[in-house]
């Protein structure tokens, strides 16, 4: 069953902008939790953090306006697939301190094979 422009789409659209531009301010406000879960073979984890937040917050803006909608999409799908070297490096480090949550080696698990393919999901539902 195809949802198009529905309620339900649009509050998701809404949580979805949200979810992100709070996700990207946090690699601003929080940064040490990140530095420790970049892989040691990825360099300049200091930078890359800072471009993990401004993507995300980036992508945010994007999907508000239907016109970039579709880019924001697929720059968030490509931007989730990157990030999976950190969540396969959280599950073989579980437990993982992230900010003020530990993170234990089921929820890493759940983390990589659930919730990243879920979060792809609905940033493909929401390309069109």
């Amino acid at each position: 069953m195809a949802i198009k422009n529905t309620n339900i789409k649009k509050i998701s659209l809404v949580i979805l902008v949200i979810f992100y531009f709070l996700a990207g301010c946090n690699h601003f406000y929080n940064p040490q939790s990140y530095y420790h879960i970049i892989p040691s073979y990825l360099p300049y984890p200091i930078a890359l953090n800072i471009l993990a937040g401004i993507f995300e917050i980036l992508f945010a803006l994007m999907l508000i306006f239907q016109r970039t909608r579709r880019l924001a999409a697929y720059g968030i799908i490509l931007m989730l697939l990157a990030f999976l070297p950190v969540h396969i490096k959280m599950v073989i480090d579980a437990p993982v301190i992230l900010g003020t949550l530990k993170v234990s080696l089921l929820v890493a698990w759940i983390r990589l094979v659930i919730l990243q393919p879920l979060l792809i999901l609905w940033a493909w539902w929401h390309r069109e």
